[in-house]
């Protein structure tokens, strides 16, 4: 991608380091979010910039200082009359309570210089605000908070605006959030253009945006939010970011107006006039974009995976991704995003809230939660009027309509004695799903059965047209699609003549599916495109590369679903189609695609479905002799319990067909098995559910590529964390540390042999444990992982372009990087997974085989120790330095295995405290600590030593997965989460702490050029 590349922690030590070494002209800061900010500021404040004379492109540090700190950015919007509301800005806890008390509760806190609202949340009472305020001075940067009148209700209304150094202005795209003010920006329903402002309205907030990024002299993208009073003409501006956010990728993808492109550009000099538009390749970048068309982004939620968490929305974000849809009208633009969430909703129907009782029903009204849309859609079919649910929900009317003429077209569908072409073609204009019209429409056989022959017996088709960004005023040059069901298509005829191939994306990103997936998707087709063939990608995630238009020759932003595939596949006709880069959503779409015609390249539906079928995997490791742990395939609660007994405590049980761990759970009881089926059984009926003996060994993983005679595999990565806790939150190293040839040989053979009689053609990905010197496999997955990019960037080998040459017939053999396992690194690279267990309340930070990270850092160093300091850091967690303090609470089964590891900390002369039980085991051996008092034994406890700030870690090891949130453990990780305290859950990764004690100073840490590997 670039030139130099350097994979280092994000902070101002190894950024002055690279600083020295690469003597750069300038820095652009405005492109890495946040935290690219802050650390270009942190440069600036301490003189780095200034010392080895590097100045900052585009926005200068001034004009950051007056949008990001919060007196700041108060003077200067007073300077220009634009509105701000009543707040102050404090840096005790006690000035914020003194303001509250001034202007009454509920008030909303914002730190200065976050992410996602981070530290910030809405205060009801003097209670809440102290624990919020406390939490927001400890996050920011410069320790400071704005308490502000709360507004919640207000609509929420965003402009992407850009400016360059001449003073040119434009406005790119105005959004408005249908959830109103105190939902974070992030985690609300997003559309795009605004739809419910009068022209007045508009124009006032459009002016308003141009006039702020004209007053902070900013050079580049900026977006400008703002609250407007639904009953007047009141506004206030809430917050301006001088840089590109996700608010800027979901503007560029909904407009084909490339931000951050046009944004690079201004700070290189260049003005809007000078920069042609890349869509139209007449106009220039000054002319604002005009929609002909409605787009509208839904967060993708991790309530699936965190059943516990409180689902309240408020101002500190949750998602981890989210969906974006494109249609010819709102409600077409609803259902596709909708059904591209990938959680098994089709439409604005929930099941569970079908059953409830109407009193219930006004009752959750009142939650500003994930599931609100779908609670207001069921209120509006119980006859609830849509004036008393936005006098609830503060809604706007506009979008209640909308939803209303869903839900009477549901009716509709549902009554209709036969379905009329008028009525199936208002369907499709309104985005139902072939699947739920003939849900609704079931009770008539005859067009039940066939909705989509009935669609071509009254010519009912899908077209495309193009994003455009001028309404089609220019013929624009950008192949990029969405779907409708009206008269032209756009994309007809449209092509290079080259043999096609379609890649599937995938889609949003959650906890268990990741970027690593995208990565995976561009890497194909550009290799695709260097091998002579024309790309097409679907997808429907606008924070992704893979939907930047000029990555593939031609994008569909569009849902994965068999059915919205299949208009794609029936114009392009395409000659085959790749599905093992896009993760879990691309590899369940392998049967359909086959189903429809269509060419998979390389491992076929019947591969795929073989690793993943219990007794068809069971089989092929008897032919290539190769073991497992024992196990077998259950489907109901009394089968698991008699697996359980037959194997033997612990088992681990999942469901087939599953990502990220989903589900997943060790069982050591009966009790457990009971509980842990009714969960499952919850979420994956429609597939078997395995049960295994439980190994507890060291767990391995490789990525390889298979040509049908010989492997390659890159490289063999060891985890940190003994098996039990999911991969993806494993601390994994490369090279691995404790293989010996023989370990490594067997791998390279089993690996090989699973690949060929799956009949693999492409990426295969294996997981290992060692235990009891014997190498035996967990599972098998005929498609790329989320350790691709690791092992990728890590080694070299550019492990997704070797498999697309072999997918389109090259051989290994043939290649550069020749068959074997590469070889080695004489450097290590340590990949640690990224929690965002802040953001999330009620979510137990204890790991286990269901993932919950959401992303991961990578430290590289000639040393392992040096390497996983370098992975702590830029995960942010701090390691313990000599005349520090941690806390030890272990289960019994842990307190002989943790002994050398506190003594290792104690000869560091660190402070060792620790719960009673576990005190008492550490004195008997010889280790001197002192002891404390648990949450429940009274004040002065551990929770109060975690509030004093003097605390640098927290080892703790529960005594069960599954501890409620009155238990002390659970409660000890959380506090320690809302007080930004390390705290690890297991043996392995504390020791891997020890590890580092000798290079405890980043003086010691050399960066690394990776693209010298």
């Amino acid at each position: 991608i670039a030139d130099h590349v350097y994979i280092e922690p994000l902070n101002v030590a190894s950024l002055t380091s690279v600083i020295e070494k690469e003597r750069p002209d300038s820095i652009l800061p405005t492109l890495g979010g946040q935290i690219g900010l802050n650390l270009a500021m942190a440069l600036y404040e301490q003189g780095v910039l200034e010392r080895y004379g590097v100045r900052l492109l585009g926005t200068s540090p001034e004009s950051i200082h007056k949008a990001e700190d919060r007196q700041g950015f108060k003077d200067c919007m007073e300077s220009i009359h634009q509105p701000c509301v009543t707040s102050t800005v404090v840096n005790t806890v006690e000035d914020a309570v003194d303001f509250a008390s001034s202007i009454s509760y509920p008030v909303i806190v914002r730190p200065a210089y976050t992410l996602g609202g981070t530290g910030g949340g809405i205060a009801y009472d003097e209670a809440s605000l102290r624990e919020i305020a406390a939490r927001g001075i400890y996050a920011s940067r410069v320790g400071e908070i704005l308490v502000e009148r709360c507004i919640s209700g207000w609509k929420e209304i965003e402009f992407e605006v850009m400016r360059d150094s001449a003073g040119n202005v434009i406005k790119i795209c105005s959004m408005e959030n249908i959830d109103p003010v105190g939902v974070h920006t992030g985690d609300s329903i997003v559309v795009a253009p605004t739809q419910t402002l009068a022209n007045k309205e508009y124009q006032m907030l459009r002016t308003a945006a141009l006039d702020i990024i004209s007053a902070l002299e900013i050079e580049g993208g900026c977006n400008c939010q703002f609250a407007l009073n639904p009953e007047s003409y009141e506004y206030a501006v809430i917050e301006v970011n001088p840089r590109v956010s996700r608010s800027s990728a979901l503007a560029s993808k909904a407009t084909g107006y490339p931000i951050a492109k046009v944004a690079a550009k201004i700070a290189l000099g260049y003005t809007l006039d000078e920069i042609p538009n890349a869509v139209t390749g007449k106009t220039t970048a000054c002319f604002e974009p005009t929609l002909d068309y409605c787009v509208l982004k839904i967060p993708r939620l991790p309530f699936d995976k965190f059943t516990s968490a409180s689902r309240t929305l408020g101002t500190q974000m949750k998602a981890t991704g989210e969906v974006m849809a494109i249609g010819a009208t709102f409600e077409s633009a609803l259902m596709k995003a909708i059904r591209s969430l990938e959680q098994n909703v089709y439409s604005l129907r929930l099941p569970k809230l079908r059953e409830m009782p109407t009193y219930e029903i006004e009752e959750k009204l009142k939650n500003v939660d994930d599931e609100r849309i779908f609670v207001i859609a069921e209120a509006l079919r119980r006859g609830i009027s849509k004036e008393e649910i936005n006098s609830i929900t503060k809604v706007d009317l506009w979008f209640l309509d909308r939803y209303q003429v869903i839900i009477d077209l549901e009716n509709e569908l549902s009554n209709a004695l036969s379905l009329t072409p008028e009525l199936l073609k208002h369907a499709k204009m309104c985005g139902f799903a072939d699947t739920f019209i003939a849900e609704l429409s079931k009770g008539d056989a005859r067009f039940a059965k066939d909705i989509k022959a009935l669609r071509e017996q009254f010519g009912i088709r899908p077209v495309f047209k193009m994003v455009d960004t001028c309404a089609a005023e220019f013929d624009a040059e950008t192949p990029y699609y969405y779907s409708t069901f009206d008269t032209e298509n756009e994309a007809e005829g449209v092509g290079n003549g080259l043999r096609k191939v379609l890649v599937l994306g995938s889609g949003p990103i959650r906890i268990g599916q990741g970027i690593e997936f995208d990565y995976c998707s561009v890497h194909s087709v550009w290799a695709l495109k260097k091998m002579g063939c024309e790309t097409i990608i679907i997808n429907n995630n606008p924070e992704t590369v893979s939907t930047d238009f000029d990555i593939a020759d031609k994008l569909y932003f569009e849902p994965l679903t068999p059915e919205d595939v299949q208009n794609v596949v029936e114009l392009e006709r395409p000659w085959g189609a790749v599905v093992q880069f896009g993760g879990q959503t691309a590899i369940k779409l392998a049967k359909a695609l086959t189903d429809m015609g269509v060419r998979l390249l390389g491992t076929s539906a019947e591969g795929i479905d073989a690793a993943e079928d219990r007794e068809r995997f069971d089989a092929v490791l008897n032919t290539c002799g190769i073991p497992r742990a024992k196990g077998t395939t259950i489907f109901t609660t009394e089968e698991a319990l008699k697996a359980a007994h037959e194997l033997g405590y612990p088992v681990l049980v999942r469901p087939s067909y599953v990502l990220g761990g989903q589900g997943m759970e060790i069982a050591y009881t009966d009790r457990n098995i009971v509980d842990f089926m009714d969960i499952i059984n919850l979420v994956h009926q429609e597939h078997p559910i395995l049960v295994d003996k439980y190994l507890m060994g060291r767990e391995l993983e490789v990525d390889g590529v298979f040509d049908g005679e010989d492997i390659l595999i890159p490289g063999i990565m060891e985890h940190v964390e003994r098996a039990g806790i999911h991969s993806g939150d494993s601390i994994s190293v490369y090279p691995p540390l404790h293989l010996s040839e023989e370990h490594k040989r067997t791998i390279l053979e089993d690996t090989r042999n699973m690949a060929r009689e799956l009949g693999v053609v492409g990426l295969i990905n294996a997981q290992y444990i060692l235990y009891d010197d014997d190498i035996y496999v967990i599972e098998v997955n005929p498609r790329s992982s989320r350790t691709i990019p690791y092992i990728s960037k890590v080694t070299g080998v550019p492990i997704v372009e070797v498999a697309t040459r072999v997918i389109l017939g090259e051989k290994l053999k043939d290649m550069e990087y020749g068959t074997g396992i590469y070889r080695e690194a004489d450097y290590y690279a340590v990949k640690m997974p990224v929690v965002s267990f802040e953001k999330l309340t009620d979510v137990d930070t204890n790991l286990g085989p269901e993932m919950k990270s959401t992303g991961e850092c990578l430290g590289i160093a000639e040393s392992y120790p040096q390497a996983l300091l370098k992975a702590f850091k830029g995960a942010n967690m701090k390691v313990p330095k000599k005349g520090g303090r941690i806390i030890v609470t272990v289960k019994d089964e842990d307190k002989d295995e943790i002994v050398p590891i506190v003594k290792g900390f104690a000869e560091m002369g660190i402070e060792i405290l620790a719960t009673k039980g576990t005190a008492a085991h550490l004195r008997a051996r010889g280790v001197e600590c002192t002891a404390v008092n648990k949450m429940r034994e009274g004040s002065p406890n551990i929770e109060d030593l975690i509030r004093s700030g003097s605390i640098d870690l927290i080892i703790n090891t529960p005594a069960s997965r599954h501890e409620n949130t009155q238990t002390d453990g659970f409660r000890i990780r959380r506090c320690a989460v809302e007080h930004s305290v390390p705290c690890v859950t297991a043996i392995d990764t504390a020791h891997a702490m020890l590890t580092i004690r000798e290079y405890s100073h980043s003086a010691d840490l050399v960066p690394i050029d990776v693209t010298t590997i």
